[in-house]
C-alpha cells in the first residue's frame, strides 16, 4: 500500500517472513548476510547483536544500517570471528529508489567483508558505493546534516515558515520534493535528532559545531510523541 511502492513486483512479498527473536532466533543461522537495522540507541542494537552471536554461523557477515553510531562501540561486546565479520552498510530511506550505499569497516574486519559487501552492493543491488571511515555520521549524514543545519539557521534568520522552506528546496531546486522537512518526516525525527547530537557530541573540536544543535521546535515535537 505505500506510494511510492516498496516492491519492485508485489509477488516479492512472499520473499518477506515477519518474524520474532524468541521464536525464529534458529533462522539466523541459515543467512549468508544478515542486517541490523533497529532504532539508533546503542543498548538496544547490543542486544540484537547478542542474539544474533547465539545463533549465526561462523562466516556469516553481520551489519548494521545505523545512521551515525561508532562501528567501534557497537563492535565492542562482540565475540572475535563476529567482529572481523562485522561492518556498517548504510542503507538511504526509500531504499528501493535511494542510490547510495556507505560501507564502513573496522579495525577488525576483514578486508574480505567490506570488498564482498561493496561488489554485491554495486552489481546485484545497482547502487553507488561510498567506502567510508568509522567517524561521527561517516560521509553523507556528516554533509546532509550540515546543509539541513544551515536550513534551519537562515530560515530563522529571515523569518520564514516550514511551508515556505519546503516549496523553496524542493522541485523548485532540482531538489528531491521531499525538500527539508518532509526528508525530516521520512527519515524520523527521533533519528534525525540523533543524527546531529552525534556530530555536536562526538566532534568537540569542530569549527562549525554550532551548526549541529537540534532547534527547540524539533525537540518538543519529539518529546510530544509526534
Amino acid at each position: 500500500k505505500a506510494k511510492p511502492a516498496l516492491l519492485y513486483r508485489e509477488s516479492d512479498i512472499r520473499l518477506i517472513k515477519a518474524c520474532n527473536y524468541e521464536e525464529h532466533g534458529e533462522l539466523l543461522g541459515t543467512c549468508d548476510w544478515i542486517i541490523e537495522v533497529v532504532t539508533e540507541r546503542l543498548d538496544i542494537k547490543q542486544k540484537v547483536f547478542d542474539t544474533v552471536a547465539k545463533h549465526r554461523k561462523p562466516g556469516t557477515i553481520v551489519s548494521s544500517n545505523t545512521s551515525g553510531i561508532p562501528l567501534a562501540a557497537m563492535a565492542a561486546t562482540m565475540p572475535e570471528e563476529m567482529r572481523r565479520h562485522f561492518a556498517i552498510t548504510h542503507f538511504f530511506n526509500p531504499v528501493r529508489y535511494m542510490r547510495l550505499l556507505e560501507i564502513v569497516g573496522g579495525t577488525d574486519t576483514l578486508p574480505t567483508v567490506t570488498r564482498d559487501l561493496a561488489a554485491f552492493g554495486e552489481r546485484v543491488l545497482g547502487k553507488g558505493i561510498v567506502h567510508a571511515k568509522d567517524t561521527p555520521n561517516f560521509v553523507a549524514n556528516r554533509v546532509g546534516t550540515f546543509g539541513m543545519g544551515s536550513v534551519f539557521r537562515h530560515m530563522a534568520r529571515l523569518g520564514l515558515d516550514v511551508e515556505t522552506v519546503d516549496a523553496i528546496f524542493g522541485s523548485a531546486m532540482g531538489r528531491p520534493k521531499s525538500a527539508v522537512f518532509r526528508t525530516a518526516d521520512v527519515v524520523g525525527l527521533d533519528t534525525l535528532s540523533h543524527v546531529f547530537g552525534t556530530v555536536y557530541e562526538k566532534c568537540p573540536e569542530d569549527e562549525e559545531r554550532s551548526a549541529f544543535v537540534v532547534p527547540d521546535y524539533l525537540t518538543s515535537l519529539i518529546a510530544s510523541g509526534r
